[in-house]
Protein backbone atom coordinates (compact mmCIF):
# COMPACT_ATOMS: atom_id res chain seq x y z
CA UNK A 1 0.00 0.00 0.00
CA UNK A 2 1.34 3.44 -0.95
CA UNK A 3 2.35 5.58 2.02
CA UNK A 4 1.22 9.16 2.54
CA UNK A 5 4.77 10.35 1.98
CA UNK A 6 5.14 8.48 -1.34
CA UNK A 7 1.79 9.85 -2.49
CA UNK A 8 2.80 13.41 -1.68
CA UNK A 9 6.20 13.07 -3.33
CA UNK A 10 4.57 11.80 -6.54
CA UNK A 11 2.21 14.74 -6.42
CA UNK A 12 5.14 17.14 -6.10
CA UNK A 13 6.92 15.61 -9.08
CA UNK A 14 3.84 15.79 -11.31
CA UNK A 15 3.45 19.00 -13.28
CA UNK A 16 -0.31 18.54 -13.48
CA UNK A 17 -0.74 18.47 -9.71
CA UNK A 18 1.90 21.01 -8.62
CA UNK A 19 -0.74 23.56 -7.74
CA UNK A 20 -2.64 20.98 -5.68
CA UNK A 21 0.59 20.04 -3.92
CA UNK A 22 1.32 23.63 -2.92
CA UNK A 23 -2.27 24.07 -1.77
CA UNK A 24 -2.06 21.01 0.47
CA UNK A 25 1.29 22.03 1.92
CA UNK A 26 -0.05 25.50 2.52
CA UNK A 27 -2.94 24.04 4.52
CA UNK A 28 -0.56 21.77 6.43
CA UNK A 29 1.58 24.73 7.45
CA UNK A 30 -1.52 26.45 8.81
CA UNK A 31 -2.21 23.60 11.24
CA UNK A 32 -1.90 24.98 14.78
CA UNK A 33 0.20 22.03 16.04
CA UNK A 34 2.56 22.31 13.06
CA UNK A 35 2.90 26.06 13.62
CA UNK A 36 3.63 25.54 17.32
CA UNK A 37 6.23 22.83 16.63
CA UNK A 38 8.05 24.94 14.05
CA UNK A 39 7.98 27.94 16.39
CA UNK A 40 9.39 25.91 19.28
CA UNK A 41 12.21 24.54 17.09
CA UNK A 42 12.84 27.55 14.82
CA UNK A 43 16.52 27.79 15.83
CA UNK A 44 17.11 24.30 14.37
CA UNK A 45 14.93 24.60 11.26
CA UNK A 46 15.38 26.32 7.92
CA UNK A 47 12.95 26.81 5.05
CA UNK A 48 14.76 24.04 3.21
CA UNK A 49 14.50 21.57 6.14
CA UNK A 50 10.79 22.36 6.50
CA UNK A 51 10.33 21.79 2.77
CA UNK A 52 12.13 18.45 3.00
CA UNK A 53 9.84 17.50 5.88
CA UNK A 54 6.65 18.29 3.95
CA UNK A 55 5.62 14.66 3.52
CA UNK A 56 6.02 13.98 7.24
CA UNK A 57 4.09 17.10 8.18
CA UNK A 58 1.28 16.05 5.84
CA UNK A 59 1.26 12.57 7.38
CA UNK A 60 1.05 14.11 10.86
CA UNK A 61 -1.95 16.30 10.00
CA UNK A 62 -3.81 13.49 8.22
CA UNK A 63 -3.19 10.91 10.97
CA UNK A 64 -4.03 13.40 13.69
CA UNK A 65 -7.40 14.01 12.07
CA UNK A 66 -8.03 10.26 11.79
CA UNK A 67 -7.13 9.77 15.45
CA UNK A 68 -9.48 12.59 16.44
CA UNK A 69 -12.32 10.95 14.54
CA UNK A 70 -11.33 7.50 15.77
CA UNK A 71 -11.31 5.91 12.35
CA UNK A 72 -8.75 4.52 9.94
CA UNK A 73 -5.59 5.33 11.87
CA UNK A 74 -2.28 4.06 10.57
CA UNK A 75 -1.71 2.54 14.02
CA UNK A 76 -4.89 1.88 16.00
CA UNK A 77 -4.62 3.16 19.56
CA UNK A 78 -1.72 5.52 18.78
CA UNK A 79 -1.65 9.24 17.99
CA UNK A 80 1.02 11.04 15.91
CA UNK A 81 3.61 13.33 17.42
CA UNK A 82 6.16 15.58 15.68
CA UNK A 83 9.81 15.08 16.63
CA UNK A 84 13.04 16.68 15.45
CA UNK A 85 15.72 14.35 14.14
CA UNK A 86 18.95 15.78 12.71
CA UNK A 87 17.24 19.07 11.74
CA UNK A 88 14.44 17.20 9.98
CA UNK A 89 10.86 16.90 11.18
CA UNK A 90 9.64 13.32 11.58
CA UNK A 91 6.50 11.63 12.90
CA UNK A 92 6.51 9.41 15.96
CA UNK A 93 3.49 7.44 17.20
CA UNK A 94 2.59 7.43 20.89
CA UNK A 95 -0.01 5.17 22.55
CA UNK A 96 -3.15 6.93 23.78
CA UNK A 97 -4.10 6.87 27.46
CA UNK A 98 -7.16 4.81 26.57
CA UNK A 99 -4.98 2.27 24.75
CA UNK A 100 -2.58 2.07 27.71
CA UNK A 101 -5.47 1.56 30.14
CA UNK A 102 -6.97 -1.19 28.00
CA UNK A 103 -3.58 -2.91 27.71
CA UNK A 104 -3.07 -2.68 31.48
CA UNK A 105 -6.50 -4.21 32.10
CA UNK A 106 -5.79 -7.00 29.62
CA UNK A 107 -2.46 -7.79 31.27
CA UNK A 108 -4.12 -7.73 34.69
CA UNK A 109 -6.78 -10.24 33.65
CA UNK A 110 -4.19 -12.47 32.00
CA UNK A 111 -2.55 -12.92 35.42
CA UNK A 112 -5.73 -14.61 36.62
CA UNK A 113 -5.91 -18.10 35.15
CA UNK A 114 -9.63 -18.81 35.49
CA UNK A 115 -10.48 -22.43 34.66
CA UNK A 116 -14.10 -23.58 34.27
CA UNK A 117 -15.19 -20.42 36.10
CA UNK A 118 -17.74 -17.70 35.19
CA UNK A 119 -16.25 -15.17 32.80
CA UNK A 120 -16.98 -12.21 35.07
CA UNK A 121 -15.07 -13.65 38.04
CA UNK A 122 -12.00 -11.73 36.84
CA UNK A 123 -13.92 -8.49 37.47
CA UNK A 124 -14.43 -9.23 41.19
CA UNK A 125 -13.00 -6.65 43.60
CA UNK A 126 -12.87 -6.05 47.34
CA UNK A 127 -14.68 -2.76 46.84
CA UNK A 128 -17.72 -4.53 45.40
CA UNK A 129 -17.84 -7.15 48.15
CA UNK A 130 -20.71 -6.06 50.40
CA UNK A 131 -19.67 -6.00 54.06
CA UNK A 132 -22.15 -7.70 56.38
CA UNK A 133 -21.73 -9.26 59.80
CA UNK A 134 -21.44 -12.76 58.32
CA UNK A 135 -18.93 -11.72 55.68
CA UNK A 136 -16.71 -9.25 57.55
CA UNK A 137 -14.21 -11.75 58.98
CA UNK A 138 -13.70 -13.44 55.62
CA UNK A 139 -13.10 -10.09 53.90
CA UNK A 140 -10.67 -8.92 56.59
CA UNK A 141 -8.68 -12.13 56.36
CA UNK A 142 -8.65 -11.93 52.56
CA UNK A 143 -7.32 -8.38 52.64
CA UNK A 144 -4.72 -9.32 55.26
CA UNK A 145 -3.52 -12.23 53.10
CA UNK A 146 -3.00 -9.92 50.13
CA UNK A 147 -1.16 -7.34 52.24
CA UNK A 148 1.08 -9.96 53.84
CA UNK A 149 1.78 -11.70 50.54
CA UNK A 150 2.76 -8.48 48.80
CA UNK A 151 5.16 -7.63 51.63
CA UNK A 152 6.82 -11.04 51.53
CA UNK A 153 5.89 -13.24 48.55
CA UNK A 154 8.86 -15.50 49.26
CA UNK A 155 7.43 -16.46 52.67
CA UNK A 156 4.73 -19.04 53.39
CA UNK A 157 1.29 -17.53 53.83
CA UNK A 158 -1.73 -19.61 54.76
CA UNK A 159 -4.65 -19.32 52.39
CA UNK A 160 -8.32 -19.48 53.36
CA UNK A 161 -10.80 -22.32 53.49
CA UNK A 162 -14.06 -20.44 52.90
CA UNK A 163 -17.17 -22.39 53.76
CA UNK A 164 -20.82 -21.49 53.90
CA UNK A 165 -24.16 -21.91 52.21
CA UNK A 166 -24.76 -21.57 48.49
CA UNK A 167 -24.57 -18.03 47.12
CA UNK A 168 -23.07 -16.17 50.09
CA UNK A 169 -20.07 -14.82 48.16
CA UNK A 170 -17.31 -17.40 48.66
CA UNK A 171 -16.39 -17.68 44.98
CA UNK A 172 -16.62 -13.93 44.47
CA UNK A 173 -14.20 -13.34 47.34
CA UNK A 174 -11.70 -15.76 45.80
CA UNK A 175 -11.97 -13.81 42.57
CA UNK A 176 -11.44 -10.52 44.43
CA UNK A 177 -8.27 -11.89 46.06
CA UNK A 178 -6.97 -13.02 42.66
CA UNK A 179 -7.85 -9.65 41.13
CA UNK A 180 -6.11 -7.68 43.88
CA UNK A 181 -2.98 -9.83 43.63
CA UNK A 182 -2.91 -9.38 39.86
CA UNK A 183 -2.80 -5.58 40.23
CA UNK A 184 0.56 -6.06 41.96
CA UNK A 185 1.79 -8.44 39.27
CA UNK A 186 1.16 -11.76 41.05
CA UNK A 187 -0.53 -14.54 39.03
CA UNK A 188 -3.03 -17.04 40.41
CA UNK A 189 -5.12 -19.97 39.20
CA UNK A 190 -8.80 -20.17 40.10
CA UNK A 191 -10.47 -23.44 39.14
CA UNK A 192 -13.96 -24.91 39.58
CA UNK A 193 -12.97 -28.11 41.34
CA UNK A 194 -15.92 -30.41 40.35
CA UNK A 195 -15.37 -29.65 36.65
CA UNK A 196 -11.64 -30.08 37.11
CA UNK A 197 -12.20 -33.51 38.72
CA UNK A 198 -14.33 -34.59 35.74
CA UNK A 199 -11.66 -33.33 33.35
CA UNK A 200 -8.98 -35.24 35.23
CA UNK A 201 -10.91 -38.49 34.88
CA UNK A 202 -11.14 -37.98 31.12
CA UNK A 203 -7.44 -37.11 30.93
CA UNK A 204 -6.50 -40.69 31.78
CA UNK A 205 -7.48 -41.94 28.33
CA UNK A 206 -5.75 -38.97 26.71
CA UNK A 207 -2.60 -39.58 28.73
CA UNK A 208 -2.47 -35.94 29.86
CA UNK A 209 -2.96 -36.51 33.59
CA UNK A 210 0.64 -35.75 34.55
CA UNK A 211 0.75 -32.49 32.61
CA UNK A 212 -2.49 -31.25 34.15
CA UNK A 213 -1.39 -32.22 37.66
CA UNK A 214 1.93 -30.41 37.29
CA UNK A 215 0.15 -27.21 36.24
CA UNK A 216 -1.94 -27.10 39.42
CA UNK A 217 0.83 -28.33 41.69
CA UNK A 218 3.20 -25.57 40.61
CA UNK A 219 0.98 -22.52 40.16
CA UNK A 220 2.12 -19.78 42.60
CA UNK A 221 -1.36 -19.33 44.10
CA UNK A 222 -4.05 -21.98 43.69
CA UNK A 223 -7.77 -21.56 44.43
CA UNK A 224 -10.02 -24.63 44.36
CA UNK A 225 -13.64 -23.50 44.17
CA UNK A 226 -16.57 -25.64 45.39
CA UNK A 227 -14.61 -28.59 46.73
CA UNK A 228 -16.99 -31.22 48.03
CA UNK A 229 -19.39 -30.87 45.10
CA UNK A 230 -17.43 -33.29 42.92
CA UNK A 231 -18.32 -36.97 42.51
CA UNK A 232 -16.29 -38.74 45.22
CA UNK A 233 -13.79 -41.38 44.08
CA UNK A 234 -10.69 -42.73 45.75
CA UNK A 235 -8.58 -41.84 42.71
CA UNK A 236 -9.62 -38.18 42.62
CA UNK A 237 -9.17 -37.86 46.38
CA UNK A 238 -5.82 -39.63 46.70
CA UNK A 239 -4.07 -39.44 43.34
CA UNK A 240 -5.24 -36.01 42.25
CA UNK A 241 -6.19 -33.84 45.22
CA UNK A 242 -3.79 -35.62 47.57
CA UNK A 243 -0.87 -35.26 45.17
CA UNK A 244 -1.55 -31.57 44.57
CA UNK A 245 -1.89 -30.78 48.26
CA UNK A 246 1.18 -32.80 49.25
CA UNK A 247 3.33 -30.90 46.76
CA UNK A 248 1.94 -27.53 47.79
CA UNK A 249 2.38 -28.32 51.48
CA UNK A 250 6.00 -29.40 51.00
CA UNK A 251 6.75 -26.28 48.95
CA UNK A 252 4.63 -23.97 51.12
CA UNK A 253 2.60 -22.60 48.23
CA UNK A 254 -0.51 -20.53 49.08
CA UNK A 255 -3.73 -22.44 48.50
CA UNK A 256 -7.40 -21.49 48.88
CA UNK A 257 -10.66 -23.42 48.95
CA UNK A 258 -14.36 -22.68 48.91
CA UNK A 259 -16.94 -25.24 49.94
CA UNK A 260 -20.48 -25.72 51.20
CA UNK A 261 -18.93 -28.03 53.83
CA UNK A 262 -16.91 -26.97 56.84
CA UNK A 263 -13.70 -28.97 57.30
CA UNK A 264 -15.22 -31.61 59.57
CA UNK A 265 -18.13 -32.11 57.19
CA UNK A 266 -15.78 -32.36 54.22
CA UNK A 267 -13.84 -35.08 56.00
CA UNK A 268 -16.71 -37.12 57.39
CA UNK A 269 -19.51 -36.56 54.90
CA UNK A 270 -17.61 -36.40 51.64
CA UNK A 271 -13.96 -37.53 51.57
CA UNK A 272 -14.41 -40.38 54.02
CA UNK A 273 -16.44 -42.61 51.70
CA UNK A 274 -15.40 -43.71 48.22
CA UNK A 275 -17.54 -44.40 45.18
CA UNK A 276 -18.43 -47.85 46.52
CA UNK A 277 -19.48 -46.54 49.92
CA UNK A 278 -16.39 -47.95 51.65
CA UNK A 279 -15.32 -46.12 54.80
CA UNK A 280 -11.78 -44.75 54.29
CA UNK A 281 -11.46 -42.46 57.29
CA UNK A 282 -7.65 -42.55 57.46
CA UNK A 283 -7.28 -41.40 53.87
CA UNK A 284 -9.79 -38.62 54.42
CA UNK A 285 -7.86 -37.47 57.51
CA UNK A 286 -4.64 -37.29 55.49
CA UNK A 287 -6.30 -34.93 53.03
CA UNK A 288 -7.67 -32.77 55.85
CA UNK A 289 -4.25 -32.58 57.51
CA UNK A 290 -2.89 -30.98 54.35
CA UNK A 291 -5.85 -28.62 54.00
CA UNK A 292 -5.46 -27.49 57.61
CA UNK A 293 -1.75 -26.93 57.11
CA UNK A 294 -2.37 -24.81 54.02
CA UNK A 295 -5.42 -22.79 55.12
CA UNK A 296 -7.32 -21.08 57.91
CA UNK A 297 -10.95 -22.15 58.10
CA UNK A 298 -13.29 -19.18 57.70
CA UNK A 299 -17.07 -19.22 57.63
CA UNK A 300 -19.05 -16.97 55.30
CA UNK A 301 -22.73 -16.47 56.10
CA UNK A 302 -25.59 -14.37 54.76
CA UNK A 303 -28.40 -14.38 52.26
CA UNK A 304 -28.20 -16.15 48.91
CA UNK A 305 -27.23 -13.33 46.57
CA UNK A 306 -27.58 -15.45 43.48
CA UNK A 307 -31.35 -15.53 44.01
CA UNK A 308 -31.34 -11.74 43.70
CA UNK A 309 -29.91 -12.07 40.18
CA UNK A 310 -32.66 -14.42 38.99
Amino acid sequence: MESIGDYLRKMKDSGETINTYHKIIGEVLQDKDVIQFIQENKEYLTEDSIERSAANLYEFVVEKDKARKGEGQLLDGYYPKLVLNNKKIEVSYVPTNEFLQKRAQKELKERINSVYMPKDIKEATFDQFEITHGRRTALERAIKFVEDYIQGPEKFHKGLYLHGAFGVGKTYLLGAIAHELSTFGYPSTLVHYPTFATEMRSSVGKQTTGVKLDAYKNTPILMLDDIGAEYPTSWIRDDVLGVILQFRMQNELPTFFSSNFDMNQLENEHLRFNQNGDDELLKAKRILERIRFLTDETEVTGKNRRNELN
